[in-house]
Order: C-alpha cells, then structure tokens, then sequence
C-alpha cells in the first residue's frame, strides 16, 4: 500500500500542474480578448500636433484609429481622390490640425449623437454642428454650399453711393439680397432702404488710403465672424459678382479646412521689410497675397484661425505695422503669420488685368468682373447689348447675358 501511494502522488501533481497551466491560458486569453475591444486603461490619446502623432508608437487599439484618420483625413485639392474606407464610426473634423484629440471617441452610440455632444463641449462647435449631418462611417461625402451659407461684403464710400452702389444694387445685388452687405463710411437712409437694411456704416474715414482701407476689412471681418456663415467673401465696388458661379466654386471646397482662395495681380511674391527704421536688422519676408480689387473667400476654419489675430480691430493695427493697404495686410496674416498658402482661383478679375480678353462664351463660369476708366479710355469687357452710352460700364449688358428674364434687358 506504501509504495502504490508514493508512486501516485507524480500523477496527481502532473495532472494539477496541467489544470494550472490549463487557467492560466484561459485568463490570458481573456485578457487578450477585452484589451483588444477596449483598450487599455488609463491610457489617453495624446493632444499634441498631427506630426507627432504619427511618431509615436501605437499602443492601443484606438492609437491605430487616430493614425489611421490622421493619414487619411489631410486635406486635398478637389477632384482629389477619397480617403479608404474604414469600418468604425469615428467622429469625422477636417480641421484637423487644430483638433484636440481627446475629443475623438470611438462609441457603438450612433455618430450623429457624438457629434452633437462634442460641438457642446468643443471651441469650435459651430463648425461642428455645420458638419453633424455628414458624419460617416466609410468615404467622407463632400459638403454641400448653398448661396445662404455665404456672407459678401463689399466695400464703397459716400462718393460711389450714386453710381457704384447703385449699378450693384440693381443688377447682381438682386441675386443675393439677404447675403450680400455693403461697408460704407457714411449715414445714407436712402440706400440703406434700397438694401433692405443692409448698408453698415462703419464709421471709418472716407477716402482710398490705407487707414480707411484697414478699417473697413476688420468690420468686415468682425460682422462675419457674428453671422456664423461659412463663407467670408469680400469684393470691390466695382466689381460684378457672378452669385451661382461663386456658389459652385465655394460648393468644391469645404468651409471646416483653411482655404484662401483668390486671385494675385503681380507677377511674383511680395517682399517686403517689417522694420524700415533700423536698416541692419531688417526682417525681409515674401508672401502672396489675394488683390481686393477682384475678390476673395475665405472659410471660417480659417477666420476663426485669425480671430485671436486680427479680430476685434486688430487687423488695422497689424495694417500699420506693415504700411500697407487692406488686401496685403489680408495676405500677410493668412501667408506669413498663418503660414496658410494662397489657392489662385483664376475666376476672380480686377480693373487690373486687360477686361476685354474675357471671352463672352466663358462669362458663365467666371466668378467676378470689373472695370476701369484710364487715360480716357474705358477698361470693360466686350459684350452685346446697351450701347457705350447707356451703359459705358457693361454692367447691364453683361447681367442680361447672364439672366436674361430681369425686366430691364432687351428681348431677345
């Protein structure tokens, strides 16, 4: 009996070493199986910039999410092919180089809903309620611009009221009534009812020098910045403004991303010497900038981006730093301060470039137009219609070519 005990017992320790071994695998499973649905503890996405970010090791199941997004959410020029699909509903934002990434949550909770969450708890939750209706959970869909989500300023003077003002007011002003406002320096009761209520006098100097310019671009910015619009668009007045061909152009590109979109009238970068008064320390600096005179956009991703810049008058103190007028300072704090490039839309034209080379089968698909008159001579576009006399301008004549049905145009 002796020696059949001592030879058991091997047995008995074999078999309970290989139960052991048997629970142990099948914790160890477990604990494979929950890290790998959610995560692990205690362990926070990291809120530096996109660069980092994609340094640094993955450890997590939501780390390979965020790089994932990171890689496919860069924004690209339209007509760019879209990011690949992806399995997992994550919050979608393209600004995403100013996103904190702690407020990216990874839920079985229907997106919409996060999303309406995080634009409570988020700086920026306007843009965020904007996008709440594109939530995806494969390829991001485009959005989608309508005329009401954009705000036109235009910037006149008393002088211009009677002629300018009232050539826009009658003509392309009727394709945008409720979007469009003009920047003045004066009190004028008589147009401020002709545009509905929407003549703002700014009380800036009058004038065409760069302290008056200045000014009237920050009430400009800063109305917008109040409205909630997408859209900043700022023209001359003596430009037209083709309203659906603008409309279409704004529908390609998305407001949540840094855009700067218009047109340069040199040839080359602008330099310039941030301090002229000590001639051995002078900072040379090149940049590009959109010219007033034709037009330009912005998106409010990147308004916002300049708010603590140039918001609330501040954008005519950093006018007098540079001495220049108000499109280059325009320029300056979206290029060099912002380091946001200029997107040359070659649709947009000033008195600046010869008129009459825009051929009248390509009118459709302009943006905005102009006129000069120099040296005697008019600066317009060649169209049919009034003659010189009646509309030495082309304004009219180039509105009835676009919409024929307005009741002051000639049958056809």
């Amino acid at each position: 009996m002796m020696s059949l005990t001592v030879l058991s017992l091997p047995q008995k320790f074999k078999r309970l070493l290989q139960a052991m071994m048997l629970a142990v695998a099948v914790v160890y499973m477990t604990l494979l199986l929950y890290q790998s649905a959610y995560g692990y503890p205690g362990i926070q996405e990291p809120h530096n910039q996109v660069d980092g970010l994609a340094n640094e090791p993955l450890a997590t199941h939501r780390d390979q999410l965020l790089q994932d997004y990171v890689q496919s959410s860069t924004p690209t020029q339209p007509g760019a092919g879209a990011p690949a699909a992806s399995p997992t509903t994550v919050i979608i934002r393209k600004d995403i180089r100013n996103f904190n990434f702690s407020d990216i949550e990874v839920s079985e909770r229907p997106t919409a809903t996060l999303l309406t969450e995080l634009a409570r708890r988020s700086r920026n939750g306007e843009l965020l309620r904007d996008l709440s209706q594109r939530a995806v959970t494969a390829t991001p869909q485009p959005p989608v611009t309508e005329l009401d989500d954009i705000f036109i300023s235009v910037k006149t003077t008393k002088n211009y009221h009677d002629t300018r003002l009232a050539l826009i007011i009658k003509t392309w002003f009727q394709l945008a009534r409720d979007q469009t406002w003009f920047f003045t320096d004066t009190d004028d009761h008589y147009y401020q009812e002709k545009t509905k209520g929407h003549l703002i006098n700014t009380k800036c100097s009058q004038g065409h020098f760069r302290k008056a310019l200045c000014c009237k671009m920050s009430a400009e910015l800063d109305v917008f910045l109040e409205s909630g619009k997408k859209w900043f668009c700022h023209f001359d007045d003596d430009n037209y403004v083709n309203v659906p061909r603008l409309v279409k152009l704004l529908d390609e590109y998305s407001p949540s991303v840094d855009w700067y979109l218009g047109k340069p009238s040199i040839s080359s970068p602008l330099e310039i010497h941030l301090d002229s008064k000590n001639t051995t320390t002078n900072k040379k600096i090149t940049f590009w900038f959109a010219t007033g005179g034709a037009g330009f956009c912005l998106s409010r991703a990147l308004t916002l981006k300049m708010l603590p810049i140039a918001g609330g008058g501040k954008f005519i103190s950093i006018g007098d730093k540079i001495r220049f007028p108000d499109d280059v300072t325009m320029g300056f704090i979206i290029e060099h301060l912002l380091k946001v490039p200029l997107t040359v839309v070659d649709n947009f034209h000033s008195h600046l470039e010869p008129m009459e080379f825009i051929r009248q089968d390509t009118f459709h698909d302009q943006v905005s137009f102009s006129y000069a008159h120099m040296k005697n001579q008019w600066n317009v576009i060649k169209v049919d219609g009034f003659d010189l006399k009646t509309d030495p301008k082309r304004f009219y004549s180039l509105h009835c070519q676009l919409f024929p049905y307005f009741s002051f145009c000639p049958p056809r």
